[in-house]
């Protein structure tokens, strides 16, 4: 995908409902495990639709952050899908370790 490709599909997503960010549902492409939630800001799916692999938005560090680059748990994307109302993302992956910082395969592996 070109550049000028990339900048259209990322139009297609409504950012202002969350304040420049919309929420991204990660899930494993075989498993279909949901794995994480983060967020994704423009400069985020850019940089995700450019490469391989997840870029998110941390909210607490005020920052770009690519999953996986420091601790290897990396994700590379297969699909990108957007919800009905262009505000939510579902990226379907191929996980590499943890998805989440506990070490956990799953962000979700507590019950309430």
């Amino acid at each position: 995908m070109n550049r000028e490709e990339i900048i259209k599909k990322v139009q297609e997503v409504d950012f202002k409902k969350g304040n420049g960010l919309v929420p991204t549902i990660v899930q494993d492409i075989n498993s279909n495990e949901v794995l994480m939630l983060a967020y994704m800001s423009e400069e985020s799916l850019i940089k995700t639709l450019e490469g391989d692999t997840t870029w998110f938005y941390s909210r607490s560090r005020n920052e770009l952050w690519n999953k996986g680059a420091t601790s290897g748990h990396l994700q590379y994307v297969k699909e990108i899908k957007i919800d009905c109302d262009n505000d939510t993302l579902l990226v379907l992956v191929e996980q590499v370790g943890a998805a989440c910082h506990t070490g956990e395969r799953s962000c979700f592996y507590r019950n309430l």
